[in-house]
């Protein structure tokens, strides 16, 4: 999990910065907010943005499932207390999947996150600041999920000392992604704010 994270991040990051510099290098304030579609307008050719997008689409159902996952166990087990003999919320049917046993279907479930998908996926659509909203969710959660927690549980583990050098240099880590993330965060509800007057 440390390498997958650790390339992950590694890569995440290095292709942002890569698009943030050089796009501002290229194009200073005018660059587009989104690349895969601000060139929409050139004679380019689509199927390298259409392969772009799919991928984007692709990285996005499964973080969307994963960030969700909370949420739905809280309804589910909600449900199930509230509703301990309803047949409807708790049974499961074994659906046969040939070649690989069988698969547990839950209908309340199927039916509760189909609805919650498709509601979150409508206002998403008819949201002006749609961008602006997924960037501020994205500097919100950058801090405390991709860097606080895993230095402060790291911190723990490895029983680092306070105030030695390793001590101080995750800690100027830290403090320097936090910068960065109320940064970002200011540039989202800067950029929301400009939305919400058109």
């Amino acid at each position: 999990m440390k390498k997958a994270s650790l390339i992950s991040l590694g890569v995440t990051t290095l292709f942002y910065m890569l698009c943030g510099c050089f796009g501002y290098a290229a194009f200073g304030d005018l660059a587009p907010a989104n690349f895969l579609h601000g060139f929409g307008s050139y004679n380019k050719p689509y199927s390298p943005l259409d392969l772009a997008n799919a991928a984007l689409t692709l990285h996005l159902v499964g973080a969307y499932q994963l960030y969700c996952q909370p949420l739905f166990q809280f309804v589910e087990e909600a449900a199930s207390q509230k509703f301990p003999d309803s047949k409807f919320i708790i049974k499961d049917f074994k659906v046969p999947i040939p070649g690989s046993g069988s698969y547990k279907l839950n209908l309340f479930r199927l039916i509760w996150r189909t609805i919650f998908v498709v509601i979150t996926t409508v206002v998403a659509m008819i949201l002006p600041i749609f961008e602006e909203a997924v960037s501020l969710l994205g500097a919100w959660g950058f801090w405390p999920l991709t860097v606080y927690f895993p230095v402060e549980i790291f911190i723990a583990q490895k029983k680092i000392r306070k105030w030695s050098s390793g001590w101080i240099c995750l800690q100027i880590l830290s403090f320097a992604c936090l910068i960065i993330t109320i940064a970002a965060a200011a540039g989202s509800i800067s950029g929301i704010v400009l939305n919400l007057k058109s």
